[in-house]
């Protein structure tokens, strides 16, 4: 099902931001140079479907996808724009990063980056983790979107790997 997070209320949240830079991760926007490699690391985690709309976000001007980088390595990814405008997604953390704030770090900047582009809400289209979305930014559950806007997508393009209990 798909969530509405309204981005107008969305604020910078500095105690997160420092517990991702004691991680060593900073989040920026990704730089068109570096797509190969980006979609390399999201294929064998997530699959072929992410690798796709992420090179969507890529070629956005500006940029639609933040990367989180740790010692030069890419350890997690958020989009928006990639499948729908308004959307938020898809995103993704290395399995032995999460825990340590740098998906939500990467939800919220993505959010406040839509915000800046001139969306007072966001879409999370598909969300895995309602309770997650819901505590972190506010999101709330939209009404009759169960199969939204992935409804008859080819079965290949779905993520892998993703354990969202």
């Amino acid at each position: 099902m798909d969530m509405l997070v309204n981005l107008y209320d969305l604020k910078p949240d500095a105690v997160l931001d420092e517990k991702v830079a004691r991680e060593g991760v900073v989040i920026r926007r990704a730089l068109p140079p570096e797509l190969h490699t980006i979609a390399a690391w999201i294929g064998p985690r997530f699959g072929q479907g992410w690798v796709s709309e992420a090179t969507v976000a890529m070629m956005r001007q500006p940029v639609s996808l933040l990367v989180a980088v740790k010692d030069g390595e890419l350890v997690g990814f958020a989009c928006y724009d990639a499948t729908a405008r308004g959307f938020f997604g898809p995103t993704g953390v290395d399995e032995a990063m999460r825990g340590k704030g740098i998906g939500h770090a990467l939800l919220l900047k993505t959010l406040l980056a839509m915000y800046d582009q001139g969306y007072g809400y966001g879409v999370i289209g598909g969300a895995g983790p309602t309770g997650f979305y819901k505590r972190a930014v506010g999101a709330v559950v939209i009404a009759g979107s169960e199969e939204g806007i992935y409804k008859g997508m080819l079965a290949a393009a779905h993520a892998t790997g993703i354990d969202y209990s």
